[in-house]
């Protein structure tokens, strides 16, 4: 049995945060806005994960109500929802990803990011694709006022 998640995610940019994409610090002067460490792309690919097995949301298992969460490092809510789908007897065929941010430029972070989450997915290099993408200075991404994350992945029962 085959079942499709699907993830998005989003923060502001702020000053005095650091930038974390990918379980990855990137140079910026700006950081995401959240009550943990806001990597949204983590946060996508969690929601995804989540959502393929109708486990509700990110929000839902780590609240931001909860100080026990507060700038908590995403790639350990990661690896606890990677166990929860372990547990389900599931394994990742596949997660296709977008980072959508004006600035900084991702793709030089982009192999670093590969390395870190298929080493906590137990998946290999090509099970993982994560695009970098613009708004061509449109809406709140373009204007620099936020960063998004979208995420699909597919799980396969064994």
């Amino acid at each position: 049995m085959y079942r499709i998640g699907l993830g998005y995610d989003i923060h502001r940019l702020t000053e005095g945060r650091d930038l974390i994409i990918g379980g990855v610090k990137l140079t910026h002067e700006k950081g995401l806005l959240g009550h943990s460490d806001a990597d949204v792309l983590i946060h996508a690919i969690i929601d995804a994960l989540l959502g393929a097995l109708c486990l509700s949301d990110i929000g839902t298992l780590f609240p931001d109500t909860d100080n026990l969460y507060k700038n908590a490092d995403s790639t350990v809510l990661l690896k606890n929802v990677f166990k929860l789908i372990k547990e389900k007897n599931y394994v990742i065929e596949n997660i296709d990803s977008n980072i959508i941010a004006q600035r900084p430029k991702m793709m030089p972070y982009i192999p670093k990011m590969k390395e870190v989450l298929c080493n906590i997915l137990e998946i290999e290099n090509d099970q993982l694709s994560i695009k970098a993408k613009t708004n061509e200075k449109m809406d709140a991404v373009g204007q620099e006022l936020a960063i998004e994350a979208q995420s699909v992945v597919l799980l396969k029962k064994v």
